[in-house]
């Protein structure tokens, strides 16, 4: 009778259900990738505030920021298996999200440009589509201003200023010392200070 016990209790074990609100990031990735919907859902739903506030950040339109949401979500779940665990997943993540923004924004400005072009209005010279970028608000001027950051410049402003994360926060996750993530705080914001000046300029 007790080998018959044991067995009920392995078996048990095993349907047990998993509390995947209470894994890591990590453990999600890969039991998600491993095929468990549940996983894929929790990773989704403990980041999803987080895609949205970065998203309504960098686009100054709520529905295109809605949008943006929506359309990394949807990438988090198709490219999972492109997470290599090189940096962490919320690093990961919000890398994605800046480029949604930006491939939203210039399919925008292909967009109305491609109508300017077919009403017949002319552009004014340079960047045949800086006129539109800028005449849609400050929001796609500060995603060209980023696109000149170093990476790390990048994601400590992002996490900074955008998701409010404090200067110790931000170096256990990116793993930097703290005095190197002021660093580039620093660096950051005055690069992008001068590079916002020069896009009014050209404006």
């Amino acid at each position: 009778m007790q080998p018959a016990r044991r067995t009920v209790r392995l078996t048990l074990d095993r349907v047990r259900p998993v509390d995947h609100a209470a894994l890591s990031d990590t453990v999600l990735v890969v039991r998600a990738r491993d095929g468990d919907r549940l996983a894929l859902e929790e990773l989704v739903r403990r980041h999803q505030d987080d895609v949205q506030r970065l998203a309504a950040h960098l686009l100054r339109d709520p529905e295109d920021a809605r949008d943006a949401a929506q359309e990394s979500l949807a990438k988090l779940c198709t490219r999972i298996d492109q997470y290599r665990g090189e940096a962490r997943f919320s690093t990961w993540l919000h890398r994605l999200v800046v480029n949604t923004c930006h491939d939203l924004q210039q399919r925008q400005a292909r967009r109305r440009h491609e109508q300017l072009r077919e009403d017949g209005a002319e552009l004014g010279t340079g960047d045949p589509c800086t006129a539109v970028l800028e005449s849609a608000g400050s929001r796609p001027a500060l995603l060209r201003a980023l696109a000149g950051l170093s990476p790390a410049q990048r994601r400590v402003v992002l996490l900074r200023d955008v998701l409010s994360l404090s200067y110790d926060e931000i170096a256990r996750e990116l793993d930097l010392p703290v005095g190197t993530v002021k660093s580039h705080a620093h660096r950051a914001h005055g690069a992008l200070r001068g590079r916002l000046a020069e896009l009014r300029r050209a404006g």
